[in-house]
């Protein structure tokens, strides 16, 4: 928590206003920040160990761009929000300081990476949070706490003051309440940053006024390999019935083949790890964080030991994954085959793009699963992201809002179910007005949290 920052941005724009000066589109709003965000003097720990020494976490001399930005807009920042160390995970249990819990079971994950963001906003401690997505780790956090979540197309927003996990995946977006607030939020943070080279130069859409456009007309394509085996029926039925109220709208539905998809997941873990292997070599015990002084040792031991004591168990297992398909001999069979993998899987949108303007899909095929549940499996929790991952793959745009709950059932609550929407490269004005179409119509906007009704 990041209290006297937070008071003093307050009393700015209490200042702001009192001098009638014109005010931000986020003036007095309090974002949480998902703690993969640089924040100049606000400790930033990823989660890890290894980003704290004596107690204390890492402090950035500079802050994020998006947090600049935020500032910029009046946002108050009252503090970080807890993470998978590094943001490898979809449960928020690979934290080191322990898991974010679902406000609407806390029996249950609240997704992850970016858990405790999703948390932030579900149990209404903020409007808005940012979080990073990788593979899905806004989306599958924002389907099973209940809330919206926007991952932007790639080079949309910068990346630059991000920890970086997987550098050609990697983008930060909005949680909010709902779609017009997460527009909102994405209209302020979007934009070209000449720090980021992936950034994109091309205008900032007017995501907001999109809420308010009609979709009548819009062609909404539903992928058949969505809707397979493995997918809860409950879940299946949730998201049929968004589609059904976005046919009710006027838009025309139409089914589709993205016939790669079946590959994502596979995909996603060759290029993904490899990429951190690589990115997270920096953290050696030698310019920022932790460092284990061992008796007599010479630096490649203190490497070791630092690295060691350092990173939780996924983290580990992520590094020695990538880089296995870097190293010579495997490199060809594997890294370069799913480089080759991802283009097919970016082709299937290309393709599916012609014929429709926007895709829906179930967010998650299995509802918010409990604590420790899928942690001694690591197959098992990569496969709840395999709706998830191909957008990234394909570098498009893509959000979760909150469908109609699962039924409540053996005493079990209702539990959340997000409808993911997909668009085309940069259309993030479509996404968002059909976005506010399905909100229109869900039967999630009734819900009231358990523990705040």
């Amino acid at each position: 928590v990041s209290g006297e920052q937070a008071l003093a941005q307050a009393r700015e724009v209490d200042l702001k206003r009192a001098r009638g000066e014109t005010l931000g589109k986020l003036a007095g709003v309090p974002i949480g920040l998902k703690d993969a965000l640089a924040t100049r003097g606000v400790a930033t720990t990823c989660g890890s160990k290894i980003l704290t020494r004596n107690g204390k976490g890492w402090l950035p001399p500079f802050d994020a761009t998006v947090v600049s930005r935020l500032k910029a807009a009046g946002a108050i920042l009252p503090g970080k929000c807890n993470m998978d160390e590094f943001a490898m995970g979809s449960s928020t249990e690979n934290s080191a300081f322990g898991p974010a819990k679902n406000p609407w079971d806390t029996t249950r994950t609240p997704g992850g990476s970016s858990g405790g963001s999703a948390v932030a906003v579900a149990a209404q401690m903020t409007p808005g949070s940012l979080g990073s997505d990788t593979g899905g780790s806004i989306r599958q956090p924002a389907s099973f706490s209940n809330v919206v979540g926007v991952k932007p197309t790639y080079g949309r927003v910068s990346r630059y003051g991000l920890v970086a996990f997987a550098s050609s995946l990697d983008q930060i977006g909005p949680f909010a309440v709902d779609v017009r607030s997460a527009a909102r939020i994405l209209e302020v943070i979007a934009g070209q940053d000449e720090r980021d080279a992936t950034s994109i130069d091309a205008p900032v859409g007017a995501y907001e006024a999109a809420c308010e456009r009609s979709v009548k007309g819009t062609r909404v394509g539903v992928p058949e390999e969505y809707f397979a085996a493995g997918l809860d029926p409950e879940i299946a039925a949730s998201v049929r019935a968004s589609i059904d109220a976005l046919a009710n709208a006027g838009c025309t539905i139409q089914p589709i083949k993205l016939p790669h998809t079946d590959y994502a997941v596979a995909t996603y873990y060759v290029l993904a790890t490899a990429e951190a292997s690589s990115n997270l070599a920096r953290f050696d015990g030698v310019r920022f964080g932790m460092r284990v002084e061992s008796a007599g040792a010479n630096l490649t031991t203190m490497y070791g030991d630092t690295r060691e004591a350092g990173f939780g168990a996924e983290v580990k297992r992520r590094i020695m994954l990538g880089t296995y398909v870097l190293s010579a001999g495997y490199y060809d069979a594997y890294y370069l085959k799913a480089l080759r993998v991802r283009t097919l899987i970016r082709r299937d949108f290309e393709e599916a793009f012609k014929q429709v303007d926007i895709i829906a899909t179930p967010t998650s095929p299995v509802a918010p699963f409990r604590l420790g549940e899928r942690t001694g499996d690591p197959l098992a929790m990569y496969l709840a992201d395999i709706y998830t991952l191909p957008a990234s793959l394909a570098g498009v745009p893509a959000l979760s809002l909150p469908g109609a709950p699962t039924p409540a059932s053996s005493g079990r609550p209702p539990l959340p179910v997000g409808v993911q929407l997909i668009a085309a490269p940069l259309d993030e004005e479509r996404m968002f007005a059909v976005a506010a179409a399905v909100e229109a119509a869900s039967p999630a906007r009734a819900l009231a949290l358990p523990a705040l009704a």
